[in-house]
């Protein structure tokens, strides 16, 4: 009889006990991964207790896993920025957009076969800089209409979820606009605006991307400004882009939303603005920086890049 000395595969769970709703699913994806052949140390993140911490031993491990809200994962993946460790971005929270983004499944038998598999794809991440202090963020950080709908979410969104965020929406139907200054890659620019949005990733919930051209692995950031108007100006942007995607024509064009690609932003709002980064509300309003990070995270998924761009 032949004895198997192959040590087992490890992996880091880093979650948040705060995020999402109703019962969490951890437990069976734990299980699932230990079925593969894989330990699980799991570790939970405190109040107080700086994420440096908790990934200090993390290269002694095949990939990590980021359980909780888009913030979590954010907040991990801009921590292991450079490091070439996998990470998983394992849907418990609310919205969950970061892991629709990456095309991840919702089951968790399938999302640890997904870290069993090892593929990986090296992708851009943003850093944030406001008041002197940085931040990372995958998806996106804005200011203006989609940070005052996010801050309005916030009380509503432990007891009805993702809701919240269609609640708030709602309310927000004509925000108010501001002059906004943009430096992008040196070059100035005025506009008039309901927000500015700097994007690493281009869709929102159900995958519907939200404007063409996004893509997280071409070492930019795209920056959308919205046009004053209604946010119902956006539903052609979605539709058309959906469509373009769905190769069923060529998306409208229509005139409410201006796309830019740079590797350096300067935001300056005329009159102070809310901002948030990744569904994450900062206290600071703008003026903010934002660069690109290029290639500084491994993802685990399955999808390819075609799959994550608009």
């Amino acid at each position: 009889m032949t004895v198997d000395t192959t040590p087992p595969k490890r992996a880091l769970l880093i979650f948040n006990p705060k995020s999402g709703r109703g019962p969490s699913q951890l437990p069976r994806f734990v299980a699932a991964l230990g079925e593969l052949g894989w330990q699980v140390e799991a570790t939970e993140l405190k109040p107080g207790v700086h994420i440096s911490t908790l990934i200090g031993q993390a290269d002694q491990f095949q990939a990590v896993i980021a359980a909780g809200g888009d913030g979590t994962v954010s907040s991990l993946a801009y921590a292991l920025r450079g490091k070439d460790i996998p990470l998983l971005a394992y849907p418990a929270g609310t919205a969950n957009l970061i892991a629709q983004n990456l095309d991840l499944p919702d089951d968790p038998a399938e999302l640890a076969r997904v870290v069993d598999a090892g593929q990986v794809l090296r992708l851009d991440l943003g850093e944030l800089t406001v008041a002197g202090e940085k931040r990372g963020f995958v998806l996106l950080a804005g200011t203006g209409a989609d940070a005052t709908m996010i801050k309005d979410a916030e009380e509503l969104k432990e007891r009805l979820g993702a809701v919240a965020y269609l609640l708030s929406a709602l309310k927000q139907l004509s925000p108010r606009a501001t002059t906004f200054d943009l430096e992008l890659d040196g070059k100035t620019q005025q506009v008039e605006a309901m927000a500015v949005m700097v994007a690493n990733f281009g869709r929102v919930n159900f995958r519907m991307p939200l404007a063409r051209g996004v893509s997280p692995g071409d070492g930019e950031l795209s920056v959308l400004v919205l046009k004053p108007g209604t946010l119902l100006t956006l539903i052609p942007n979605v539709l058309g882009s959906l469509r373009a995607r769905l190769k069923l024509g060529h998306a409208r064009v229509v005139d409410n939303l201006d796309i830019h690609s740079a590797k350096h932003i300067k935001v300056q709002a005329a009159e102070p603005f809310p901002l948030q980064y990744d569904g994450e509300m900062r206290q600071d309003t703008t003026p903010f920086e934002a660069q690109v990070l290029p290639g500084a995270a491994l993802f685990l998924t399955s999808a390819v890049l075609a799959d994550l761009e608009t």
